[in-house]
């Protein structure tokens, strides 16, 4: 089976949708979402299709969305798209303070 970015546009329209309703990022708007989701598909079906015969998976990401495809039983494989949970208003860790927890 030849896949493309096509191949997955149902899982692309329900993730642009999830991202309009329920995902706040400052950084993308849903135009510039739907173009990163298009741009990470075809990473990661060029990883899927590139790996070796021991992996099952093809991994494409980005700072705010990570896209996996996974080889199951049937000739299309299985796609998830996940949105990275990350707060700009999160305090950074420095090394000092991982040290004095540890």
């Amino acid at each position: 089976m030849k896949l493309t970015v096509d191949t997955f546009a149902p899982e692309l329209a329900a993730a642009l949708h999830s991202y309009e309703r329920h995902v706040v990022c400052l950084e993308k708007v849903p135009e510039e979402c739907a173009a990163t989701l298009q741009s990470l598909m075809a990473k990661a079906i060029q990883a899927y299709e590139n790996r070796a015969p021991e992996m099952r998976h093809g991994i494409a990401l980005d700072r705010h969305v990570t896209i996996i495809l996974s080889q199951n039983d049937h000739p299309r494989p299985l796609c998830g798209i996940y949105f990275n949970l990350h707060s700009p208003y999160a305090k950074k860790s420095t090394g000092r303070a991982r040290a004095q927890r540890a």
